[in-house]
């Protein structure tokens, strides 16, 4: 794909992270072409609600792209639920044409129930949170092109295969830890790959 017509790229993180999260990332996708973005969600351990940070994700879309222009979107960890959320039920599926889903805690990990935190709690198996967003994932999201990106070593999100959507594109990597996820050199040649394939023609 020419590097001009690439779609600039959002980068979503996960719990108790920043952007720095994505500091080799950012640097992989910035020599490859692509414009990249991030930001860091606040608070960013578990006391704020889902809702609320995706709505920070929303703003910064609409304060930082124009109109027009379409973005492609990443999520990790905790950031994998916030921006299917933005996506979901804030607009962003009109706004967004790849979303990669990665190491996201989509059907709950059961990590959550450590701490009572109301954002951790939304990440609890079977909380109301995710029984909205499952509901009608399929439909919701059908539009634009999903790829779901998880590792059966995950020992934060548990059991591993919770991350699975059963949409899109499932891609399984075998990176030892959760933190690799966004890391590894594996994950940064398949994100690139990923963002660089032509779009779906529905």
């Amino acid at each position: 794909m020419d590097a001009n017509n690439r779609n600039p790229v959002l980068l979503v993180h996960g719990i108790y992270n920043t952007s720095a999260k994505f500091n080799r990332m950012t640097k992989y996708l910035t020599n490859l072409g692509w414009v990249v973005h991030r930001l860091s969600l606040k608070p960013n351990n578990g006391n704020g609600h889902l809702e609320k940070l995706a709505q920070q994700v929303n703003d910064y879309v609409n304060n930082n792209f124009d109109r027009k222009q379409p973005i492609d979107l990443v999520g990790f960890s905790m950031g994998g639920l916030v921006t299917r959320y933005y996506l979901q039920r804030l607009g962003g599926i009109r706004k967004v044409q790849r979303y990669i889903n990665i190491s996201a805690p989509n059907h709950g990990t059961v990590t959550a129930y450590i701490l009572p935190n109301p954002g951790i709690k939304q990440m609890r198996p079977k909380s109301q949170f995710l029984q909205d967003l499952n509901k009608d994932v399929k439909t919701t999201l059908d539009s634009i092109d999903v790829t779901v990106i998880w590792t059966p070593f995950d020992l934060m999100i548990f059991p591993p295969s919770s991350s699975k959507m059963g949409i899109g594109k499932e891609i399984k990597l075998p990176i030892p830890i959760h933190e690799q996820m966004v890391k590894h050199n594996q994950i940064l040649k398949t994100i690139s790959d990923c963002l660089s394939q032509p779009l779906k023609i529905n």
